[in-house]
């Protein structure tokens, strides 16, 4: 996307960061471990225009269920969401109605109907999640809610991430002041349609559900769809954008000027979050970036993007600090898309060096002293020119390292 990120100011706050917005995140005891939160809250007292996107996984949560059926009963309007992590509430008979149980016992404290409460839950698939310890700590952790609480939420939602995804932008529209806050998890599981991803995205930008719901499918698809970790899609996945529209902007009813402002807006915080969740893969060492550009359409531009960063062969090259760039022609060569192999060119980059590996789809004398330099950093560009038309994508993921094969061997115990 042509996105000038001059015109979005960082601000501090995370989803507090708009005006309106209370969250908190506290330990209820899903989790043994005392010192992880497991359970957070995100609350607007205004009923919020609301816009969801979901796993594409055929076997999926119960939480996303109850959340589908409450946005439709509530005409995508609501006032919070609650959120716990430990227990994905997964493939359990009694999935729907401990999600289901968990809007009501929120909503009862904030004293709205539960259709106004929509629920996500991340962790462990196929253990029955206990609501006891929900409904032992729910009015402790209405009570929690703060105009600071995101860093507590963001925490609160996490599995095996190692630290908290939280960031918060504000831009103009048609002269008035506006803002977007999100707080994100997710390390393992993610491709090719996000993966044991979740992510809440709070305004207060004035938009019409239709428009809402289309940008975010129109982000999601250009920043965390082109994720990708360890190849699995997992079954809870959700991104969540709720807006009060307290802004005072014009409301956006077209696809106009505004709209694609909001859009690039939207891009700005999503690619950010996306940008940490490669980064914070797990086990991970290096965050990979994968820049492809003059493609002939950007869904081939994203094919390749999303191919490099997803071979297995090439991420432990990249651990192993191998500048086996046959790896990267060899994921090229499988995406699907018409291109001229001949015609391709790639670099790897750091921060502050590049160095050109392949031209014309051949190698090239490169310096391995060059190249190592670059590996050896935490972030690595791959930037593939195919020389064949005026499309770009992008696409983010991470090393295979041996923490991650004793991450999952041991992820239940």
């Amino acid at each position: 996307m042509d996105t000038n990120f001059k015109d979005y100011e960082a601000i501090h706050g995370g989803v507090c960061a708009v005006c309106g917005f209370e969250a908190a995140g506290i330990n209820c005891g899903i989790r043994p471990n005392r010192s992880k939160k497991d359970l957070a809250l995100i609350y607007s007292k205004i009923p919020c225009i609301t816009a969801a996107v979901y796993t594409k996984n055929k076997v999926k949560g119960a939480p996303i269920y109850v959340t589908q059926d409450h946005l439709k009963k509530s005409d995508f309007k609501v006032n919070a969401v609650i959120v716990n992590s430990g227990n994905a509430n997964t493939c359990n008979a009694d999935g729907i109605e401990k999600a289901s149980a968990m809007c009501e016992l929120a909503a009862e404290q904030l004293h709205i109907n539960k259709e106004k409460v929509i629920v996500a839950s991340t962790g462990v698939i196929g253990e029955t999640l206990p609501i006891e310890p929900i409904k032992n700590h729910i009015q402790e952790l209405c009570d929690s809610l703060s105009y600071s609480g995101s860093h507590n939420a963001a925490n609160a939602i996490m599995t095996t991430d190692t630290r908290e995804k939280e960031y918060a932008i504000e831009f103009n529209l048609g002269g008035k002041t506006c803002h977007l806050g999100i707080i994100g998890k997710g390390t393992g599981m993610i491709n090719p349609n996000m993966g044991t991803m979740l992510c809440f995205i709070t305004s207060d930008v004035a938009i019409s559900q239709s428009l809402l719901q289309k940008a975010l499918r129109y982000v999601t698809d250009r920043t965390f769809n082109m994720i990708s970790i360890d190849g699995d899609t997992s079954t809870n996945d959700m991104v969540v954008i709720m807006t009060n529209e307290t802004s005072g902007n014009d409301k956006i009813e077209s696809e106009d000027d505004d709209y694609n402002t909001f859009v690039s807006a939207l891009y700005v915080v999503m690619r950010r979050i996306s940008r940490e969740l490669a980064a914070d893969g797990e086990g991970a060492t290096k965050l990979i970036e994968c820049k492809v550009k003059h493609a002939p359409s950007e869904k081939t531009a994203q094919n390749i993007a999303k191919s490099v960063i997803s071979s297995m062969l090439l991420k432990a090259a990249i651990y192993g600090e191998d500048a086996n760039w046959g790896r990267i022609l060899c994921a090229i060569g499988y995406a699907e898309g018409d291109f001229d192999v001949s015609k391709i060119s790639v670099q790897l980059a750091s921060r502050t060096k590049d160095v050109m590996v392949c031209k014309n789809g051949m190698g090239v004398d490169f310096s391995e002293e060059a190249a190592q330099f670059i590996l050896n950093g935490d972030e690595i560009k791959i930037i593939v020119d195919l020389h064949n038309g005026n499309f770009t994508a992008m696409s983010w993921g991470c090393d295979l390292t041996h923490d991650y094969v004793k991450i999952n061997g041991e992820y239940r115990t």
